[in-house]
């Protein structure tokens, strides 16, 4: 017995050589952008969020809501819009056409857009069902909701010093929420990455830094972004 234990010793000693995590670069407590990669080119995020808008980008028609800035509505709704609104929920953006809060935007006028772009938004909102009982209402008939929000990121620092970040999503909580006032049959839920997307993401890495079959692959174990597409029945008041 004593003669096989340093055989079995050395085995043991191979195999922990063999499957041993190589961090490299990685090892670090630090990430390598801590504004989500932005300084090192697209964010992931960012990818995933084009990639949503363009494969509804016949939806983004005609009197189109965007908030912050109208980027998105300009990208993928091009002549298709007939009015673009840009909505900020204080005075010190010059781009803003409107301003409101969403939790209790009275002034918004109802059955208004046929289409809103809501992106990054919803974690800002702590009273989120307050803010989609808006949304829903200022749609018009047959309007859609494109929305997008974090499953796995870093804090927006920015973000939570000016208003508050108060929310992570899963795609489960997300369609739990949206089926408060959206139909369940006029809902679409999906989720985009995967394990390395999230640790990149996570460590500031950008696009650039990733091969295409590495960010198109999803595991939805690892939802890194999370998106909604939401219609208002034609039905509704």
């Amino acid at each position: 017995m004593k003669s096989t234990l340093p055989k079995i010793r050395k085995t043991l000693s191979n195999l922990r050589r063999r499957f041993q995590v190589r961090w490299g670069s990685l090892r670090r407590l630090k990430p390598f952008s801590q504004t989500f990669g932005f300084d090192r080119g697209q964010c992931i995020d960012r990818y995933y969020i084009e990639n949503f808008l363009s494969r509804n980008s016949q939806k983004i028609q005609g009197h189109v809501l965007e908030l912050a800035d109208n980027c998105y509505t300009q990208k993928f709704g091009g002549q298709k819009v007939t009015h673009s609104d840009i909505l900020h929920l204080t005075p010190d953006n010059p781009k803003a056409t409107l301003i409101a809060d969403l939790t209790s935007a009275e002034k918004l006028s109802s059955n208004t857009f046929d289409c809103i772009i809501l992106t990054q938004t919803l974690q800002f909102i702590y009273d989120v069902k307050s803010a989609l009982k808006t949304l829903h209402r200022i749609l018009k008939p047959g309007g859609v909701l494109l929305a997008t929000f974090p499953g796995i990121s870093q804090i927006s620092r920015y973000d939570r010093d000016r208003w508050g970040e108060y929310w992570r999503f899963t795609s489960l909580s997300a369609r739990r929420l949206f089926e408060e006032v959206f139909p369940a049959d006029q809902i679409m839920v999906e989720v985009y990455g995967n394990v390395l997307t999230a640790t990149a993401f996570l460590h500031g890495m950008a696009v650039q830094e990733l091969r295409r079959k590495e960010l198109d692959y999803h595991d939805s174990d690892y939802e890194v972004l999370i998106t909604v597409r939401a219609v208002k029945p034609n039905s509704s008041p």
